[in-house]
């Protein structure tokens, strides 16, 4: 009794609970992680998840990325890349095993330069750097387009592409510079500087193409922001692709995703500028033309009202009167003919109704008709009568005798009378009997006659 009473207090887990209480005690227990490893057992279902282990030295933890976090990635993750992942400490409660919950994943090395851009970019916009009020407006039309880039990279190719298309006939300066590297920064500044003391162009655009944090170092550089803000020129930041932020897209008076969205903000649209000068072309001629059309409007009347006073107008008025006439009596003698030739063709068409040509062809086809009816009855008479005959002589196989014998039985007649055989007492012992089969005939002596011993 008392042994039932300890074992009905104890508090007894099932495994199932006792994971779901140890992945909440180990996600109350930990903050987002911060974690370096190297990538190793990497594994990509279908489902769009990725799982994989992140290991050093002497250690390695369980890993799991979902599908929403890992669209984000700008890499692909692969087995021995060396990984800086931002995750939540969980537990997979079906197998009872320790996780990592990856939200955020970056090649290694990555981290301290987000951290100094973030730092870089809270210190300038505190400083007014990035306040909108500071940014200079662009020219609509400028006389020339500085591009401080790299002369051998794809943004200079793009850029001139755009410019070719958009607007031709602006110049373009380039002011050549390394855009990746160690000296690339001050190239930048020193371009920046020679081109505000020249001042041979209205707008700059700094270009560079797409690549990781490291290559685009450069672009966020202190004294690089510094010299874009007090640049007296507006300056234009397209560097790398869409999702690709630097301190100099913040600092410069207008930023654009791409190199070519950079050359198109500057560029006029040639198409558009020919269709407003067009337009003005067009208003132009309109008003030129409308009073071009009310003068001649006044002298159409002045030359009206001579015409219509000369004395040879009256006999202009007299023959088209004539000529006038002449068409309605053209158009009566036309109608008239018509109407005639109806009348014929209507009186042709009732004379051919009554010719006995017609009437002979309707009562051949009537003959024809009646003919074909007969034919088809005395067929379907003639068939009627053969299926009668075929019953009858199947009624008459049924009946037959031989039919009896071909279904398996047999006749038998009383010797020598052939009196036919029904009943056993008609016979005695040796008696001859005849048995007729449907194949041959069978003699036999009767020894013993058994009457039915339940006649019906």
């Amino acid at each position: 009794m008392q042994l039932n009473s300890i074992l009905s207090q104890r508090d007894i887990y099932t495994v199932s609970r006792l994971n779901r209480e140890v992945r909440a005690v180990l996600e109350g227990s930990f903050p987002l992680l911060w974690v370096e490893g190297e990538i190793s057992n990497l594994a990509r279902p279908s489902s769009g998840h990725i799982y994989f282990s992140l290991k050093d030295e002497y250690a390695q933890v369980r890993c799991a990325m979902f599908r929403m976090k890992r669209q984000r990635l700008r890499f692909e993750p692969e087995n021995g890349l060396q990984v800086l992942v931002r995750a939540r400490v969980g537990l997979y409660e079906g197998r009872g095993e320790f996780q990592l919950v990856v939200e955020h994943m970056e090649p290694s090395g990555e981290g301290a330069l987000l951290q100094a851009f973030e730092r870089l970019k809270q210190k300038l916009a505190g400083e007014g750097l990035f306040d909108a009020a500071h940014k200079r407006p662009l020219p609509g039309l400028p006389r020339r387009i500085g591009i401080i880039t790299s002369p051998s990279g794809a943004a200079i190719r793009d850029v001139l592409s755009v410019l070719e298309r958009r607007f031709p006939a602006i110049p373009v300066l380039v002011y050549p510079v390394q855009v990746q590297g160690e000296q690339a920064a001050a190239q930048l500044i020193r371009a920046l500087a020679l081109a505000n003391e020249r001042a041979d162009c209205d707008v700059l655009i700094l270009a560079r193409g797409g690549g990781s944090l490291e290559d685009l170092m450069p672009f966020n550089d202190e004294s690089l922001a510094r010299a874009v803000f007090d640049s007296a020129l507006p300056v234009v930041s397209g560097v790398g692709h869409e999702i690709d932020f630097t301190i100099a897209d913040f600092v410069a008076d207008r930023r654009a995703a791409t190199p070519s969205a950079a050359a198109e903000l500057v560029s006029p649209d040639r198409e558009a500028l020919q269709k407003g000068l067009a337009a003005l072309a067009q208003r132009a001629t309109r008003s030129l033309t409308h009073g071009l059309h009310g003068w001649r409007n006044h002298l159409d009347n002045l030359q009206f009202r001579l015409i219509r006073l000369h004395p040879g107008q009256v006999l202009v008025q007299q023959q088209q009167r004539l000529d006038e006439i002449e068409q309605r009596l053209l158009l009566a003698n036309s109608a008239k003919r018509r109407e005639l030739q109806a009348r014929i063709q209507t009186l042709d068409a009732h004379l051919r109704a009554l010719s006995p040509v017609h009437r002979l062809e309707t009562q051949k086809l009537l003959v024809d008709s009646q003919r074909h009816r007969l034919i088809r009855g005395l067929e379907m008479r003639l068939t009627n009568c053969r299926q009668r005959l075929a019953r009858a002589a199947q009624g008459l196989d049924t009946l037959s005798p031989l039919s009896t014998l071909h279904r398996g039985y047999s006749i038998t007649l009383l010797l020598p009378d052939e009196k036919l055989l029904r009943d056993a007492q008609d016979v005695k012992p040796g008696d001859r009997l005849e048995t007729r089969l449907e194949s041959g005939v069978v003699l036999s002596r009767v020894e013993e006659s058994i009457p039915n011993p339940n006649p019906t």
